[in-house]
């Protein structure tokens, strides 16, 4: 090491400059020397130590920041996400019940623009021809129209127990819900139905024509009338004439 050779520059000169000189002597002024550059070793040792130590600990402190600073960067932008993503849940909320208020303010201005009713046989909840050539006449009225709503009534002649008719009349007006819902992609939102059983006959039950009648679903197209033109249906519903002058009265109020 350099101490060690500045160590033996000095042996040599006190050697040279005083040729009897004793080991003795020479010992004696070496050692101090020696210790003294032992001790700078030691020290120079331990302060290197320290500088490395420090140094390691100074990059761990600086790799745990980075750390930190990316994991709150992170936390930031999922922050920023799920701020913005209840901002437009409650932008759509508030949207909807903007339009169901609408709705609910209009309900007045609402008129039947059209009514059909499909039969069934006995015990039956499966639409025949007849009933699906009904219903595709109104579905594609539904097509053309705006701001409208369907009410479905089902029903059932008098035979069979009062629950029995009840489950049945509610399983026909299921049907022509389904219906219109699958082929026309009319919202659900948008029908509204109920099976009202024996309770409301539009026949006498005392005859097989009259039950016949009776085991129907009724539907019923409730809408604005300036955004439905009424289409005519073998007298189910309004005739064009009525529906013309339903819409110039809606107008002129």
């Amino acid at each position: 090491m350099k101490h060690n050779g500045i160590i033996a520059a000095l042996l040599c000169e006190l050697l040279f400059s005083g040729g009897c000189v004793s080991k003795t002597y020479v010992r004696n002024q070496l050692t101090p020397i020696i210790d003294k550059v032992n001790r700078l070793d030691d020290e120079t040792a331990d302060n290197t130590h320290e500088i490395r130590d420090t140094s390691a600990r100074a990059a761990e402190t600086l790799d745990r920041l980075n750390t930190t600073t990316a994991e709150a960067a992170t936390v930031a932008r999922d922050s920023e996400q799920r701020s913005a993503a209840a901002q437009q849940s409650a932008d759509t909320a508030f949207q909807r019940a903007t339009d169901v208020s609408r709705v609910i303010s209009n309900l007045d201005n609402y008129k039947v623009v059209r009514d059909v009713s499909v039969h069934f046989s006995s015990n039956g909840t499966k639409l025949d021809d007849e009933a699906t050539r009904t219903l595709d006449e109104l579905g594609a009225q539904c097509s053309n129209a705006k701001n409208y709503i369907l009410a479905v009534e089902g029903g059932t002649d008098s035979t069979g127990t009062q629950d029995s008719n009840y489950s049945l009349s509610e399983r026909r007006a299921e049907a022509v819900v389904n219906y219109l819902a699958t082929k026309y992609d009319i919202p659900v939102f948008k029908m509204h139905m109920v099976g009202l059983g024996e309770d409301k006959p539009i026949d006498s039950n005392e005859t097989p024509t009259g039950r016949a009648h009776n085991r129907r679903a009724d539907v019923q197209l409730f809408s604005v009338q300036a955004n439905v033109v009424a289409v005519p249906s073998g007298g189910a519903g309004p005739s064009s004439d009525e529906a013309t002058s339903d819409e110039e009265d809606e107008g002129s109020k």
